[in-house]
């Protein structure tokens, strides 16, 4: 465990100490594009963050191999060198889409290569534990399919969600520690060597994830960018292919009785991880949904629209702040839940709690559509949009309108809200990033409008 957490620590602070430098780089570059309509920050701010998380995964591979204990997983499977060849590539596909916008069929195209180099060197699933047949083993091509399809789910399911200040490290960092938790007791408690991998790629993971938060926290300095989200889903989509597919579940030998009872005993755990269903389950009914909306609106479903859960969470009235944690907390129950239940499917506490810990997620949900008005006694004591008669939104923003209904005061906090919610230019001083080097509106004429985040 020390040698995990060292590893871990060592990704994290090479992924913290670059993202600055990269992000000084990435303004000179002119990746830091206009805001859109769909867009929820308000200042333009520079991407590229992917380029500091790819530098931490090297690292934290490098670190690993120089590690008594972990040098045995570089020795006994090639599943590293797997990974960090698909990673190199889907991150250089990502950084030529943060300064150049790719077409997202050839980014499509770009991610299916970085799978199929992976399945190139040993990381595909060989068999799917089936409950009610067992182990079954599948073909070189059904076992590549597969393996693609998983790798491409994932990437795009990050993707989606990356659009609140740290929403996809964030949520990508609790399934991966929920996921190393898993991974680590199949290991360690079993003792089977072929999790090991999976165990050292959840633990760096959490530290690019780590590493990256503190300057992807609202307001975010910095974006990870299509480099970023496209990398840390290929890294999660790789750990659930090495246990998922490669690990025997008769040798877990949870019953003394026949392959098909363990199967059946471990189906909680092997399904979702091979589905993505509660490692990402945010991320992909999101995609789900973001699909079948934009489908029935005959539109293609790789545009960009203001539709995603993220989108509805400051709709309801949501500040971003709580809306990134609300995902958080749900990102959580589901993935934390998925562990408990692996590790004891008999118990009914764990099913209970699930159940008053979803209760509370949809009450905290719905929170902003009561609007909870204080008794006259307290109202001296609370903000004023809790009083009774309180005014919720401003009658207008022009000075001379609002200074006939409200105070002087009340005018001049209303154009100042009103002024943050209205889009900087890239080249304005008070630019997140920009500040950094001091203005540059030169920039302007080197980036393009409408490029994802």
């Amino acid at each position: 465990m020390r040698e995990y957490l060292l590893t871990l620590c060592i990704t994290a602070a090479v992924t913290y100490l670059l993202t600055g430098p990269v992000r000084k780089f990435a303004i000179v570059a002119g990746a830091m594009p206009e805001i859109r309509a769909r867009d929820v920050h308000r200042e333009p701010t520079p991407r590229l963050g992917g380029i500091a998380m790819f530098f931490g995964l090297c690292a934290g591979l490098l670190a690993a191999d120089h590690l008594t204990n972990l040098s045995s997983v570089f020795e006994n499977s090639n599943e590293p060198r797997a990974l960090l060849s698909g990673a190199a590539l889907i991150w250089l596909i990502g950084v030529l889409d943060d300064k150049f916008e790719i077409d997202a069929l050839i980014k499509l195209g770009g991610q299916m290569i970085a799978a199929g180099v992976m399945v190139m060197q040993g990381l595909t699933i060989l068999w799917l534990p089936i409950p009610g047949f067992g182990s079954v083993a599948l073909t070189q091509w059904q076992g590549t399919l597969l393996t693609v399809a998983l790798v491409v789910i994932t990437i795009n399911a990050v993707n989606f969600v990356d659009g609140l200040d740290g929403l996809a490290a964030g949520m990508v960092c609790i399934a991966s520690a929920a996921f190393f938790l898993y991974a680590y007791r199949v290991w360690v408690s079993y003792g089977i060597e072929a999790a090991a991998p999976a165990t050292l790629f959840a633990a760096i993971l959490m530290g690019m994830c780590l590493g990256f938060l503190p300057h992807n926290m609202h307001p975010a300095r910095i974006f990870m960018g299509d480099s970023g989200s496209m990398l840390i889903g290929l890294v999660l989509a790789a750990g659930a292919i090495s246990i998922t597919g490669q690990v025997d579940p008769d040798a877990l030998k949870l019953f003394a009785g026949s392959e098909k009872a363990a199967v059946h005993q471990t189906v909680p755990v092997y399904i979702p991880l091979l589905l993505p269903l509660t490692i990402i389950a945010i991320p992909a009914a999101d995609l789900v949904l973001a699909i079948v909306r934009r489908t029935w609106r005959g539109q293609s479903p790789f545009a960009a629209d203001r539709g995603h859960l993220h989108h509805r969470l400051l709709e309801i009235g949501h500040s971003h702040s709580r809306a990134v944690l609300i995902m958080y907390f749900w990102s959580a129950l589901i993935a934390f839940g998925a562990l408990a239940y692996s590790v004891n499917s008999a118990s009914m506490w764990i099913v209970l709690g699930v159940v008053f810990l979803s209760a509370i997620g949809l009450l905290l949900l719905l929170l902003p559509r009561f609007t909870p008005r204080a008794p006259r006694w307290a109202e001296a004591f609370i903000p004023p949009r809790y009083r009774r008669g309180a005014v919720s939104e401003p009658a207008a923003t022009t000075p001379q309108t609002v200074s006939g209904q409200l105070s002087a005061d009340t005018a001049a906090d209303a154009l100042s809200e009103e002024e943050s919610r209205t889009p900087v230019a890239a080249g304005a001083s008070r630019v997140n990033g920009a500040t950094a080097i001091g203005a540059r509106s030169r920039l302007l004429d080197r980036r393009r409008a409408g490029t994802s985040r």
